[in-house]
């Protein structure tokens, strides 16, 4: 069980709220039965479920619920210190998370502008449901970018000898002010470390050709090899480098007519776009993960 005093206080409204309810347990009949119950003699209303089971006879079952209360403030409490009877009899793993508590995302980005403006884009056109707490950055470039839409920007600069500092610095200005860190394109590799503070809570985004291609200038590399399929993956960072769980991938066909110039123009397009929809689907608590997997209710 997963759920942060946050997550159920400090009410904006004072009422009537909805919340969110992620499980992932063993699979066995009478799952759906017993939260549903449980959920209906706490006087909550179900307003969407979404279920899935890997194997009905040994697998892992995951469940994604939206319901409505009447009091949230008094209500909810309650219901999460209740919920854990049904829990230990399923051997379930859950979280209980607010709609009206908006997580806190602090963007990383280096020179690349694409993927942060989309965000930024998003965010103040109402579709990214987030509070930007903050654009760190290793370069100052983006600065004249994020400050007019009022968000703090710190530029703390990385080189091979201040790599350790500079994440000293990183991990302090995100430290109680950020619930998801989204890596904009910022090309430097995270430590351990800082993956430990923030575990399934770091997103990154990547091309993704097919064939893949590693190492310095991947656009020029699938222009040579004649690749007719582009794409760009977005994941949870763990210690394996562009390995972790995939949230969300797209493609784009393209042909022999593309040079490089518009390889890369279409690759940003997808890279954006994918990573919006990554974030988007993590702040709607869409997102359950099970070992390098993930399971996507969208």
């Amino acid at each position: 069980m997963n759920v942060t005093q946050a997550d159920v206080t400090n009410n904006p409204t004072g009422k009537g709220g909805r919340a969110r309810m992620l499980i992932s347990c063993p699979d066995r009949s009478g799952i759906v039965a017993a939260v549903s119950h449980f959920l209906h003699e706490h006087g909550a209303n179900i307003v969407q479920s979404d279920q899935y089971t890997m194997d009905p006879e040994g697998g892992m079952f995951f469940i994604r619920f939206e319901f409505d209360l009447n009091d949230v403030e008094v209500e909810l409490p309650i219901l999460v210190e209740d919920f854990t009877r049904v829990a230990d009899r399923f051997q379930m793993k859950w979280h209980i998370f607010r709609e009206s508590r908006k997580k806190r995302l602090a963007i990383f980005v280096s020179k690349e502008d694409h993927c942060l403006l989309e965000l930024l884009w998003q965010w103040r056109n109402g579709d990214l449901d987030a509070d930007i707490a903050m654009v760190v950055s290793n370069h100052p470039d983006m600065r004249s970018l994020v400050e007019p839409f009022g968000i703090p920007f710190h530029h703390i600069p990385v080189t091979p000898s201040t790599k350790d500092e500079a994440e000293r610095k990183q991990m302090e200005v995100v430290a109680g002010k950020a619930d998801l860190i989204v890596l904009a394109r910022y090309m430097q590799i995270i430590s351990p470390k800082f993956i430990e503070q923030f575990p399934n809570r770091i997103i990154n985004i990547h091309h993704s050709f097919l064939p893949a291609f590693v190492g310095g200038k991947p656009y020029a590399q699938a222009y040579t090899r004649g690749v007719k399929i582009i794409g760009a993956t977005a994941h949870y960072v763990t210690e394996e480098l562009d390995g972790g769980p995939i949230i969300e991938q797209d493609v784009q066909r393209v042909t022999h007519r593309d040079n490089v110039d518009n390889l890369k123009r279409i690759g940003r397009t997808i890279e954006r776009v994918v990573l919006a929809r990554a974030v988007k689907w993590h702040i709607e608590d869409r997102v359950l993960v099970h070992q390098n997997k993930t399971v996507v209710f969208n």
